[in-house]
């Protein structure tokens, strides 16, 4: 080849070919079937199955329907009486949101969903608010982002707007639920610092349970670190008392 010719290649060097990456995963869905209890009064009884759907994929994990999920939507309905009937709630880590639409369905009063603001997993949790069956569900529950361990502000004034009230006790909650979390070995002081600041204050300093109640539930992931996910309960206890 002289030194005058031109040298090209057809199109780009260092491109792909079009089918060179799997597809990424698709948005799926799962099924969650209610066990009705006839002597309940629930807001909607016939919505007797609640199909959710989940994110195709996240680093987040919002992608799973784990069954720490799916017992901590069952214990919140068979206890729906105490836990969520008039309550405000909110849940972190949200993912689908199948507890915070339980609580929707058994007359929680208000209920925000949080998880990380990430567009496509709150998204995903609205769409499951709107396609519950249930016509009331969205006056009750509603999505808002969060990070662990950041200012609580939001979340509070949230609150208090869907309310429509600026009182003092309308600052807090009365359940949060923490469902699959303590996973997150790193975050347990940043989970418990927004545990802390959401939850509603004892009536009585002399009677541990007068006040909010945090619903912490979760599998152990990898068994060989259990001790570090039961830490979160000793951190607990270290930082705030039983």
């Amino acid at each position: 080849m002289s030194d005058d010719e031109d040298f090209s290649l057809e199109g780009g060097l260092f491109d792909e070919p079009q089918d060179f990456r799997p597809p990424p995963p698709e948005e799926h869905f799962v099924e969650f079937e209610r066990i009705i209890d006839s002597n309940k009064n629930l807001n909607n009884p016939n919505i007797e199955k609640i199909n959710l759907k989940l994110v195709g994929k996240s680093p987040l994990w919002g992608h799973l329907l784990w069954n720490a999920g799916k017992y901590t939507a069952k214990y919140l309905e068979d206890n729906s009486d105490i836990l969520i009937k008039g309550k405000k709630i909110v849940e972190f880590g949200s993912a689908a949101a199948l507890p915070s639409l339980i609580c929707g369905l058994n007359d929680a009063k208000i209920v925000i969903a949080t998880d990380y603001p990430d567009p496509e997993l709150l998204n995903n949790i609205d769409y499951n608010i709107e396609h519950s069956g249930y016509d009331k569900m969205n006056k009750i529950v509603s999505s808002h982002g969060f990070i662990w361990g950041n200012d609580v502000t939001p979340i509070v004034e949230d609150l208090q707007k869907k309310l429509s009230s600026t009182s003092e006790d309308d600052k807090f909650f009365d359940l949060l639920i923490l469902s699959d979390l303590v996973f997150n070995h790193t975050e347990h002081r940043k989970l418990l610092k927004s545990s802390k600041e959401l939850i509603k204050p004892l009536e009585d300093k002399n009677k541990p349970r007068s006040g909010g109640k945090c619903f912490v539930v979760f599998s152990p992931h990898r068994p060989h670190l259990l001790k570090e996910d039961l830490d979160f309960f000793e951190l607990a206890k270290e930082e705030y008392g039983n």
